[in-house]
């Protein structure tokens, strides 16, 4: 550390140094700030503080806070400045596109989408209901399955916007519409989606810090994770054992089946977030009631169903047609760059395109999507309402043009092709490191096609 001209500096490297809790500094725009004891009262959680601790993440902060989050700085600035401070000509062009957006008021201006997304979801619950307990036939039972599925999807958008800003100007409205579409409807806690999401954001396709793709021994979208790396959010090593090389070696043929019930998976997180003693869960008592009114509304309402073969249908199509969100969200990354290490504050703009993909659509199919098929645009300006998306993404080409940043845009049948293509890649070398035998003409006969 040093002084200068009457200010303190402090060099990266010592800036590196509070990098862990109960030691976090971090810089925005070259002034350092300790937030140690406020990373618990976070409100988008301690993760993207442990995440990007000891460096500067001017850039995430703007992506993340509205223009009112400033004034709270001061309070936590600790003298010092960061030594050598500078600012990328991307970041400077990519903070001027988030100040003209602020200025024309897109951040705010959030329209009545929203409310016709409430009543969407009202209607296909109220549908779905209604055509399991009004009627005898087994194909309307069946129906009702995907019409509940249905719901679920679209509750589940409502859910991500929720997570990223209050889609509800009165803030008690927006908390008790968050814990009514996400805990009390689809039995997804909001609280874990948040942490989950938040923390894919900030280190996007990071193999070691993103959760959205570490679902071993289900899937490893790369062969560096057969090193069995260490999990920093669920801290825990990801063992790449002979039962995990055994499923992913097929993991390309299973992909489909296993998002048809990955459904599963978002309950039983959501109970262990829950259910921890050792994580802050803001709002603890809100979210496991609105677990509870689900884990009593639907299987009641599944036992209505005259017989067991039904009941099973039911649960298998509402499940399976919400495994299409579950793919949508699979789309946007799997066969994105990935990349092992701390995610970095200062190259926001280069890792986000970089594990981002954009998915080719008119816009009469953006209900399908959600906003995700502007998966570029969101990492970006995750603040930004979902109607605005389309709205911008002329100009984030551009800025992806001027600075030679990937922006890659394909259709959802070729992004579907990539997904495939990236975990056969993957389950090819799952199996090479099985066999023992080495590769010939018949090894490569007998696996070319998986």
């Amino acid at each position: 550390m040093a002084e200068s001209n009457s200010k303190k500096y402090v060099s990266p490297e010592d800036l590196a140094k509070h990098n862990k809790p109960g030691d976090l500094w971090i810089s925005i725009q070259g002034k350092v700030y300790n937030v140690s004891d406020w990373a618990q009262s976070h409100p988008g959680g301690e993760l993207p503080l442990l995440n990007l601790a000891g460096q500067d993440v001017t850039d995430a902060f703007v992506a993340y806070h509205p223009g009112s989050a400033w004034q709270h700085l001061d309070r936590f600035f600790n003298g010092y400045y960061l030594q050598h401070y500078t600012v990328s000509e991307v970041s400077k062009d990519y903070r001027k596109l988030v100040n003209e957006f602020s200025k024309m008021g897109l951040f705010e201006n959030r329209g009545l989408g929203v409310y016709f997304q409430l009543f969407s979801v009202a209607m296909l619950f109220s549908l779905s209901v209604y055509g399991v307990l009004c009627s005898d036939k087994a194909w309307v039972h069946l129906v009702s399955g995907g019409l509940m599925g249905l719901g679920w999807i679209q509750s589940g958008w409502l859910g991500h916007d929720s997570g990223h800003y209050q889609i509800i100007s009165n803030k008690k409205v927006n908390r008790f519409a968050q814990i009514l579409t996400g805990n009390c409807l689809a039995g997804i806690s909001i609280a874990w989606w948040k942490r989950n999401h938040n923390a894919h954001h900030i280190a996007c396709n990071s193999l070691e810090f993103d959760p959205d793709l570490q679902h071993m021994p289900f899937f490893a979208v790369s062969s560096k994770l057969f090193q069995s790396l260490r999990s920093c959010y669920y801290d825990r090593k990801m063992n790449f054992d002979k039962f995990t090389r055994f499923l992913v070696s097929y993991q390309h043929w299973t992909f489909y089946p296993v998002m048809c019930f990955a459904r599963i998976n978002l309950f039983a997180q959501s109970f262990m977030l829950l259910g921890s003693k050792r994580l802050r869960v803001p709002n603890r008592g809100q979210e496991i009631l609105g677990l509870l009114v689900f884990w009593i509304w639907f299987p009641l309402l599944v036992s209505c169903l005259p017989n067991w073969g039904e009941r099973v249908l039911f649960v298998v199509a509402s499940f399976s047609i919400t495994g299409i969100q579950h793919v949508q969200f699979c789309l946007n990354h799997f066969s994105s760059s990935v990349y092992v290490g701390t995610p970095v504050g200062n190259d926001w703009c280069e890792k986000q395109t970089n594990g981002s993909l954009d998915i080719v659509c008119p816009s009469w199919m953006d209900w399908f999507h959600g906003g995700l098929q502007f998966q570029i645009e969101h990492h970006l300006f995750p603040r930004l309402p979902r109607r605005y998306l389309r709205k911008i993404a002329p100009l984030v080409k551009e800025l992806c043009k001027k600075h030679n940043l990937p922006y890659t845009s394909v259709s959802f049948t070729k992004a579907n092709t990539l997904t495939v293509g990236t975990l056969r890649a993957a389950a090819l070398q799952a199996r090479d490191l099985t066999s023992p035998v080495p590769k010939n003409l018949v090894w490569e006969a007998v696996h070319t096609y998986g």
